[in-house]
């Protein structure tokens, strides 16, 4: 498993976990959020799940809200102080809060081979949210280019660059549906050296574009196959969809990646440590393929 274990100072910090919740440490703050994988019942649980400031609730007929138990601000920051970076939270619809915590194992990963690779790298960041993934390669030296179908998202991915000292990095801002803008890139003859994929497993683009990750990605990942450089350095992918096993992604980049240039797939889930039982918790699976040329 890839475990995202440098979160410092409890910037961020998965408390506990239990009953299908996970109770976490946003700063100076405390959410309860709910988890279906967590299907266990441990007999002792943390003093902290009363002194939460707020828990996402789902409603019975879909989606849910955040009942707030005391005082909680509408956004406040925290920081990834291992690679320098800062970060808005917002708790929203859906009990999300603009991060996905468990990435920063892949932001450290990405940015060990960016700066390892000691040339210009550009990445191609699609499906890109806010930004955690561009934010840490931009930090590290790339040039990036940052894509999603919402511009909500873009521009909170634009605020969390400024409040990490990025904003006058090379990073190219793009609201627009992955597949078309990856369809035009080939025709305008684009070409990177990393890509970075994170769909979901359902969802629409700016004009009603429907994507289903199972139906979608093979495709997709052909298409960017056709944008890489002569000499890339990696192909990351991210899934969150339920029952499809990391295996499987992985299968689909050596497939379409292998074909015209050597390298290997490596995969597996992506978890972070739970500070109160000791156990690690699942949180989605990551297919990565790393080139072999001479410059890396």
């Amino acid at each position: 498993m890839y475990t995202s274990d440098k979160w410092q100072d409890y910037e961020y910090e998965l408390i506990d976990a239990r009953e299908g919740k996970r109770l976490e440490r946003w700063g100076e703050y405390l959410l309860i959020r709910p988890d279906p994988q967590i299907i266990w019942r441990p007999e002792q649980k943390s003093g902290l799940w009363e002194k939460a400031n707020a828990e996402y609730l789902r409603s019975h007929s879909g989606g849910g809200y955040w009942e707030k138990r005391s005082s909680l601000p509408d956004e406040w920051r925290i920081s990834y102080r291992s690679l320098g970076l800062e970060f808005k939270v917002k708790p929203m619809g859906f009990k999300h809060t603009g991060i996905f915590p468990e990435q920063a194992a892949n932001w450290e990963w990405m940015s060990k081979l960016i700066r390892g690779a000691n040339r210009p790298i550009k990445l191609l960041n699609m499906f890109a949210y806010t930004g955690g993934a561009t934010l840490a390669a931009a930090k590290a030296g790339a040039s990036v280019t940052h894509v999603d179908a919402s511009k909500g998202m873009v521009s909170a991915a634009r605020e969390n660059a400024s409040l990490s000292g990025l904003s006058n990095s090379p990073i190219r801002w793009i609201v627009d549906d992955c597949k078309k803008f990856a369809e035009r890139e080939i025709r305008r003859g684009g070409r990177y050296d990393a890509v970075i994929m994170d769909p979901p497993s359902y969802g629409r683009g700016p004009s009603g574009e429907v994507w289903k990750f199972e139906e979608c990605i093979f495709e997709l990942i052909c298409m960017c196959e056709r944008l890489l450089s002569d000499t890339p350095l990696f192909f990351l992918v991210n899934s969150y969809t339920a029952g499809l096993s990391p295996s499987s992604v992985g299968y689909i980049l050596s497939l379409a990646l292998s074909k015209r240039r050597p390298g290997r797939a490596e995969c597996g889930e992506i978890g972070i440590p739970v500070s109160f039982s000791g156990l690690t918790l699942p949180c989605g699976s990551v297919a990565r393929f790393i080139f072999d040329n001479d410059n890396n």
